[in-house]
């Protein structure tokens, strides 16, 4: 018997996603492991997430060819070295109820025969693949987000590289700080996990960092300043996570606009903590967003070594015949959960255990 996996990669692009599609067409491909099976593989790759699947006509040519692409061992071999997706992507939802394309979606992958996807993407992208599961297509989800914020697995894609980004970013910024005597407050992603900026600020050794989790008082955040002027040195770097409030208030929203899953979109809280600073406290502050930043680059190694794994643990889901569910890495295993899940909870900063909420930093205690 003879299956077709198509793989693809939905929502924000991050380093790690070509590692995982390489894994994927290598594993599935594998001659030593086709011996031993009792099924064989074709991989093709969806070209902008599920946009690609909507849009493509199986009748025409050229859109086949625009659409979907012919995955092999050669083609992919070295695409684990770059960040990125080399198969693009896009934040469709088919299932949207002012425009669903659910119908033409599942058409669209009878008609071109395939036989199991493997969705590489977060919360959302995940959430289609779950209800196509429902739908009765074989699905498969391998984690990818760089806030790390999906219930299921201690790791997701991308995670790693963005915060060795942070590091690396706010490491350059302390030579201007210290020169001017500035206080720096860096904005990173994290719409509603601060694991960001939690894992950013601590690796960095930022003074304050402000997440989700905890809403934050200004005047809080000024008292901390005042204490450390003079003590130590004459700035103070400050990160904080896009989705961190003002206790009692909303998320900083940076425009009304909503997208396909119905999500505006947040930012510009650095802004005013960095404002706020000035008038509060006569510091001299400036605010930076690292947005897309986070995103670029190549992997890390360690993001590499996860893509690889997570590649080879969904073409085993595949095998075993074990759909709707997503690959994971718990207490550093590879094991899988039921995509279901994905889309009922996120994995949030355990505020308790990470975070001193007297200092607005990550704790300083272990045990």
């Amino acid at each position: 018997m003879k299956m077709k996996i198509a793989v693809l990669t939905g929502g924000g692009d991050c380093p790690g996603l070509n590692g995982a599609i390489k894994w994927v067409t290598k594993s599935a491909l594998d001659s030593k492991l086709a011996a031993g099976r009792s099924v064989s593989f074709e991989v093709v790759g969806i070209v902008e997430g599920w946009k690609g699947i909507i849009e493509v006509n199986p009748e025409d040519e050229k859109s086949c060819a625009r659409y979907i692409k012919h995955l092999d061992e050669e083609i992919v071999r070295t695409w684990d070295r770059y960040g990125g997706t080399n198969l693009g992507t896009s934040r469709t939802n088919p299932f949207n109820p002012k425009n669903d394309r659910s119908e033409k979606l599942i058409q669209n992958i009878k008609k071109l025969g395939i036989d199991a996807i493997v969705a590489i993407g977060g919360e959302d992208t995940l959430g289609v693949a779950y209800k196509l599961h429902k739908l009765g297509i074989k699905t498969v989800g391998i984690p990818k987000t760089i806030d790390m914020d999906l219930a299921g697995t201690e790791y997701s894609l991308g995670f790693d590289t963005a915060v060795n980004i942070i590091m690396e970013e706010i490491d350059r910024l302390r030579t201007t700080a210290g020169s001017h005597g500035r206080i720096f407050v860096v904005e990173t992603m994290g719409r509603h996990a601060g694991w960001l900026a939690l894992r950013g600020g601590e690796c960095s050794g930022a003074y304050i960092v402000l997440i989700p989790e905890y809403p934050f008082d200004m005047d809080k955040v000024c008292e901390l300043l005042r204490e450390r002027k003079g003590r130590e040195i004459n700035y103070s770097i400050i990160v904080v996570a896009e989705g961190a409030t003002l206790a009692g208030k909303q998320e900083f929203i940076k425009n009304t606009q909503i997208d396909d899953f119905g999500h505006v979109s947040v930012g510009g809280v650095a802004s005013f903590v960095a404002s706020e600073i000035e008038k509060k406290t006569g510091l001299e502050s400036r605010h930076i967003s690292l947005s897309h930043l986070q995103r670029g680059g190549t992997p890390s190694a360690h993001d590499r070594l996860m893509a690889r794994w997570f590649g080879i643990a969904a073409v085993d889901l595949i095998v075993k015949e074990d759909f709707g569910r997503m690959v994971t890495l718990e207490r550093g295993d590879i094991g899988t959960a039921p995509l279901a899940g994905v889309t009922k909870q996120l994995r949030l900063v355990d505020v308790e255990k990470y975070y001193d909420t007297e200092r607005y930093n990550g704790r300083r205690t272990i045990f």
